[in-house]
């Protein structure tokens, strides 16, 4: 089973991704890494960090020649801005005087990032971390709470969507559904086909009508120095019937999906489905009908998001999260400084105006990583062609229980 974990600090000198239990066969290189990192950089309301800070790849081990070997792979992404941070953020002790350099910009920012962090920000991890781990300078639990965390998981997630593409043929897209308290209906979920035009679009939706709304929802927060959360949805086509289980808690899709979407910083609310939309109807309309279609079974409705039972059951996965207006505001929240006690403001340095978009990129990320556990926990295998037989024959179970021989067409559909 696929397991993976990531290493590194916003401002340290790289990331580090480790995945293991990738089967050998996977198609992978650097370039299909890179093209993920740089669709997470973009997005309305981006801040001054996605212009200068790159993401250089490396693949350290599990690949070769552009296919997985069965190995542990490590990827590594450097970060282009280490050399302004090497003596704040290095491994080795420095001397004090190193940490009192003024940078030579007059930036006050620039200058206090050689500084000890006392005042913790609210919505961060700063205090609560600080506490926990008995650190008195924040940023030992700032630089490792950082979203920038995530380009790992995005690195890690462009792997696990191959394996599902060459196994069972699955596609995932992501669009945003709401910023702050402005959102616009959509009718139909995009389709894979359509995720060239949902890259295209600042704030990733296939609606005019919401795109400008969006837009303009950010403009009016960054015009006040405020910060705008938002709601992002993933769609999963083509998941087979029969990830995760029923037998236990740990084993559950929707529990499972659930924790990666919560995990991702900033997050605040998961829904599966119709999510809390089916909470206010009655059981009658809850649920998705099982009807005779021809020669098979179908479902009339989607309203359980592809899962039952914490098994998915063939339809598409549809998840929704919500994000949180990014904590480091512009105008600087009420703190207090932990060394004196005296009240004060937050620090801030760069920060996005909102999220959401990269945020859709990155929950499309743990979503693969998810499937592709699953996915390899139902149909275990050291290759890819060993798993993609396990597959074929469930595939065919499932077929035969549908849509048996023996029924023949139906007189009305």
């Amino acid at each position: 089973m696929i397991t993976w974990t990531t290493a590194g600090e916003s401002h340290g000198p790289a990331l580090v991704a480790s995945m293991q239990g990738v089967p050998a066969g996977v198609r992978v290189d650097t370039a299909l890494i890179a093209e993920a990192l740089k669709e997470r950089r973009q997005g309305y309301g981006r801040g001054a960090r996605q212009a200068f800070e790159q993401d250089r790849v490396e693949i350290l081990s599990g690949v070769r020649h552009g296919f997985t070997t069965g190995a542990p792979i490590t990827v590594v992404i450097h970060n282009s801005e280490w050399p302004k941070w090497e003596a704040v953020m290095g491994a080795d002790p420095v001397p004090a005087e190193a940490l009192q350099v003024d940078a030579g910009r007059g930036d006050v920012r620039e200058m206090a990032r050689n500084r000890p962090l006392t005042r913790p920000r609210p919505g961060h991890a700063d205090l609560a971390g600080g506490l926990s781990y008995r650190m008195e300078d924040a940023r030992n639990i700032l630089e490792r709470a950082s979203a920038r965390e995530t380009a790992a998981r995005v690195a890690l997630g462009a792997i696990a969507r191959q394996l599902l593409r060459q196994v069972c043929g699955t596609e995932i897209v992501s669009h945003v559904v709401g910023v702050g308290s402005s959102a616009v209906p959509v009718p139909d979920l995009p389709k894979p086909s359509e995720r060239a035009q949902l890259q295209a679009s600042p704030v990733r939706t296939l609606s005019l009508e919401a795109e400008h709304a969006y837009m303009a929802a950010i403009d009016a927060a960054s015009e006040t120095q405020e910060t705008i959360g938002g709601i992002a949805e993933v769609i999963a086509y083509g998941v087979p019937v029969g990830l995760g289980s029923h037998v236990s808690s740990d084993r559950k899709l929707d529990a499972a999906l659930a924790w990666g979407l919560m995990s991702i910083q900033s997050a605040k609310m998961v829904e599966i489905g119709d999510g809390a939309e089916s909470a206010r109807r009655l059981g009658s309309s809850a649920h998705d009908n099982i009807v005779r279609q021809g020669a098979t079974i179908a479902r009339q409705t989607n309203r359980a998001g592809g899962i039952e039972g914490g098994t998915s059951n063939g339809e598409p996965i549809v998840a929704r999260v919500g994000f949180k207006p990014i904590s480091t505001v512009p105008r600087p929240l009420p703190t207090v400084d932990l060394v004196d006690g005296t009240a004060t403001s937050a620090f801030h340095q760069r920060s996005d105006t909102c999220q959401v978009v990269p945020g859709a990129v990155i929950a499309e990320a743990m979503v693969a990583l998810v499937l592709a556990q699953k996915l390899t926990e139902r149909f275990g295998g050291m290759s890819v062609a060993e798993v993609e037989e396990q597959h074929r024959a469930q595939e065919q179970y499932v077929a035969g229980r549908l849509a048996p021989p023996s029924w023949g067409a139906a007189q009305n559909d």
